[in-house]
């Protein structure tokens, strides 16, 4: 029963996110575009953090770096948007694959210290080098002007703009759960449970970590090109470290141990943030208090707490 339990309703959210545009005006398409870019960040970082054991607090330099990557190849070069989001994907790859390299021999705190410390890095090239970023004021002035791959698409429409997410971070999901249920998923999941018995079965542990990581980055990176042209801007904002702690707080709301934990933590996450702020100024203060209370009475997640009731009902 757990099973098609779990397929009908993940079809009744995507017919429902599917015939969203028909029904819903543009306030709830915007909000819809930017939990699914979010939740892919989520889902990207979760793969190094929930499947592998390594907690980042860099993963904005990813995400932030496709951004920008995005942002310029409009600007400059025109370019259509797949391709775009091609070098933006390779770019947060590339960046990943770096860090991971030098991050990987360590573990636990010092793998998080050490990632927070190159994302702040980055961010500091990112802020001064104006010549190029254009500083504090970030790329802005860009248009997508087509899609690409021969497709007739008006991507100035909020509708199109979001439909043509919604089928990205579908592929990318479903790219991820691949992954995830892979034999190099499963080694990850050994990873995180038990380093040294993986070791000592004759595998490279930091050789997985790295590739892990990397391929962490480049969905980071897919999010952050997919970000630019929503927010019409790519700024030193989207790479700063406390960009960093969204996706890490969104995979623990939704449940790091699940594979769409995060997508719903993201849900979350925005739908409360949108929600405070109609009531207050003082947003912040009140997300924290609502967000420290979920935390501390939902263990699992959202999600996993969702299926834990399920599960104690049904030996009931």
């Amino acid at each position: 029963m757990k099973k098609p339990v779990a397929i009908f309703s993940f079809l009744l959210v995507a017919i429902a996110l599917i015939l969203l545009p028909k029904y819903a005006p543009y306030f709830y398409i915007f909000l819809a575009t930017e939990i699914l870019i979010l939740g892919l960040f989520a889902l990207s970082f979760n793969l190094s953090f929930g499947y592998t054991g390594m907690l980042s607090f860099g993963h904005a330099a990813f995400f932030g770096v496709g951004a920008y990557a995005t942002g310029m190849l409009l600007l400059w070069l025109q370019w259509p948007l797949i391709w775009c989001l091609v070098i933006s994907t390779l770019s947060g790859a590339l960046l990943a694959l770096i860090f991971g390299a030098l991050c990987a021999r360590l573990n636990e705190v010092y793998f998080a210290m050490l990632t927070l410390a190159f994302g702040m890095l980055t961010y500091s090239v990112v802020h001064q080098w104006r010549s190029v970023t254009n500083g504090s004021d970030g790329i802005s002035g860009f248009r997508v002007r087509e899609f690409g791959l021969g497709l007739d698409l008006t991507m100035g429409n909020p509708v199109v703009y979001y439909q043509v997410v919604l089928v990205i971070t579908a592929i990318a999901i479903g790219v991820l759960y691949l992954i995830t249920r892979s034999s190099f998923g499963m080694v990850l999941r050994a990873i995180s449970m038990n380093s040294e018995r993986v070791s000592f079965c004759g595998l490279n542990i930091r050789h997985y970590r790295v590739a892990a990581f990397t391929i962490s980055g480049g969905f980071a990176g897919l999010a952050g090109g997919l970000m630019a042209p929503f927010l019409r801007i790519a700024s030193p904002e989207l790479v700063h470290w406390s960009m960093s702690a969204e996706p890490v707080l969104m995979s623990i709301l939704g449940g790091a141990g699940y594979f769409l934990g995060p997508l719903v933590g993201a849900a979350a996450f925005v739908l409360l943030e949108t929600w405070i702020t109609n009531f207050t100024q003082n947003w912040m203060l009140i997300l924290g208090i609502i967000l420290g209370l979920i935390v501390m009475f939902f263990r699992n997640g959202v999600l996993g707490t969702i299926i834990m009731w399920r599960e104690e009902r049904k030996k009931s």
